[in-house]
């Protein structure tokens, strides 16, 4: 079913959650890719942002199918065409104690897109948005046109305290200093690289967390993650191996729980630079970028086997991809489809774009962020060799890697030139991967943030405005579905696949599989 986005004008109003009693036990998580940051704004990146849904609040949340629900806001509607109205709950308290009010939300606002060094900011949700105080529970947020999707970016957006947080840096966060939220668990203890440790909020205004304390613990190889929890040493295990799928679901001490998830894997291009610096002739010299043409970026498209991908690389726990989202989410294009693998295709679009021996090429990408994502590019890499784009590998710790390929290059540029990468709309619609990753890069305005590639084209920038500026909901769909088409077709980036994400726990719990791919403490529970 296609999951609508909100009305321009919705109110959402419950009485408070009534506290269910909570289970006296510990719970220990391995991850496979652990949070660069307790700082929940220096990194929109998915581990971040999961461990940020324990430890503080949203004024708008979402359930595991990204449908919005009421948090620290309890209700949110438009009252004029540049304005929205949030009501904040009563009675919430900061983990220190002190009182929740409009303060806050205007102190995050404020800071959230303004965080040093970010390697991806939240301006892509923030930016363009103004928070004003009216009363100590309520916020009105402004917009210089009309803006329809104010409720699914504000969701994406996490609550600190301006009492614990003013002018502490992403360091104090880190330390626990200032990691103080209103979420249903405290911060206890970070150490990067092995563990992150919470425990039970009892103030918390919601349901009251299962769980006393919960252990993340940062377990990067796949089969030591198996290992663990065949152990018994981890309760839960996110990102089961797709080799070890078969043979777990046949031990009867564990249970797997698998959904597809909104995370686009694909490629992005370095569109900007005619001096690319990793792109050289056949014979290592120099060369003017061949990825600026539209033919060589379909080319490489063309010599991508995706089904061989999904059957070999991802052991059919993956849907290839054709555009930036899944079949069913709002905004997707009923017109794309996944490149058809044609080699012979590929060669002779290369030879009409005058590089008929084709070139050099590193692909960059991350060793630890997603599934197999070392393998995948090891295989784009054998693919576009075959067609004589020769192409070397390089990947690296996704702590490392996001950061050279966001502002590693001269003057804060991108780094490389190709990079694998993937993208989980936080939003759960088209506008927040169009924003992010294909509208021109505009750091003032908050577009373009995560654009490594630097793709810009003013008819794909327009539509984007124009859609997230028009109220009716089949007009927005259809202006995002057609800057969609536009990018993919042009190859501002070449979609790979749809990730599949699988979990694992010990016999007797249960996960509930979300579409933004969190690992949750909130979503496990006895079976």
């Amino acid at each position: 079913m296609k999951r609508s986005p909100l009305r321009l004008t919705m109110t959402a109003i419950t009485s408070m959650m009534i506290a269910a009693p909570a289970i006296a036990e510990d719970l220990t998580i391995g991850l496979a890719s652990e949070p660069t940051s307790i700082d929940p704004h220096y990194h929109n990146l998915g581990p971040n942002n999961a461990l940020a849904r324990h430890i503080y609040g949203n004024l708008i949340m979402q359930d595991e199918n990204q449908q919005l629900q009421p948090g620290l806001a309890v209700s949110w509607e438009a009252i004029d065409d540049l304005t929205w109205e949030f009501k904040l709950r009563e009675g919430v308290t900061f983990h220190d104690g002190s009182p929740l009010t409009a303060d806050d939300v205007v102190f995050t606002f404020e800071r959230a897109p303004n965080v040093p060094n970010s390697p991806s900011s939240y301006a892509t949700y923030i930016k363009g948005k103004t928070a004003v105080k009216v009363d100590d529970l309520t916020v009105h947020i402004k917009t210089e046109t009309p803006y329809p999707q104010m409720a699914t970016d504000v969701s994406t957006i996490p609550i600190i305290s301006v009492e614990a947080s003013e002018g502490a840096s992403t360091e104090d966060f880190n330390a626990g200093k200032a990691a103080i939220g209103a979420g249903p668990y405290k911060f206890v203890e970070y150490v990067p690289g092995d563990r992150i440790v919470i425990e039970r909020n009892p103030d918390y205004w919601g349901e009251a967390p299962a769980w006393d304390t919960v252990t993340f613990k940062a377990i990067k190889s796949g089969p030591s993650r198996v290992a663990a929890l065949l152990a018994g040493d981890v309760d839960v295990i996110a990102s089961v191996p797709t080799t070890d799928i078969e043979s777990l679901e046949g031990d009867e001490n564990v249970s797997l729980f698998q959904g597809v998830s909104n995370r686009v894997i694909y490629l992005h291009l370095d569109h900007d630079r005619a001096d690319s610096p990793f792109v050289k002739a056949k014979d290592g010299g120099a060369i003017e970028n061949p990825l600026r043409d539209q033919r060589v970026r379909m080319a490489i498209s063309k010599a991508i086997n995706r089904d061989a991908i999904v059957d070999r690389v991802m052991e059919n726990v993956a849907l290839k991809a054709g555009q930036l989202l899944p079949e069913g989410f709002f905004g997707v294009s009923p017109n794309l489809q996944p490149v058809d693998y044609d080699p012979e295709g590929a060669k002779a679009l290369l030879a009409e774009a005058g590089v008929p021996d084709g070139f050099g090429l590193t692909i960059h990408g991350p060793n630890d962020r997603y599934i197999n994502d070392a393998k995948i590019a090891e295989a784009v890499a054998q693919m576009l060799t075959r067609v004589g784009i020769d192409t070397a590998v390089e990947t690296m710790p996704r702590s490392v890697y996001f950061k050279r390929a966001s502002t590693g290059g001269p003057d804060g540029t991108p780094e490389f030139s190709f990079i694998l990468v993937g993208w989980g709309a936080g939003s759960g619609e088209a506008s927040s991967p169009l924003k992010s990753l294909i509208h021109t890069y505009d750091k003032e305005r908050g577009f373009g943030a995560s654009n490594r590639g630097r793709y810009s084209n003013p008819e794909v920038d327009a539509l984007i405005e124009e859609a997230l500026a028009t109220i009716d909901d089949a007009a927005r769909e259809g202006m995002l579905a057609q800057a969609t088409e536009i990018a993919i077709n042009d190859g501002a980036i070449i979609p790979l696949h749809y990730q599949v994400n699988t979990w694992g726990t010990r016999k007797g719990l249960k996960y509930i599989p979300r579409t933004d791919e969190y690992t949750l403490a909130t979503s496990v529970a006895p079976e």
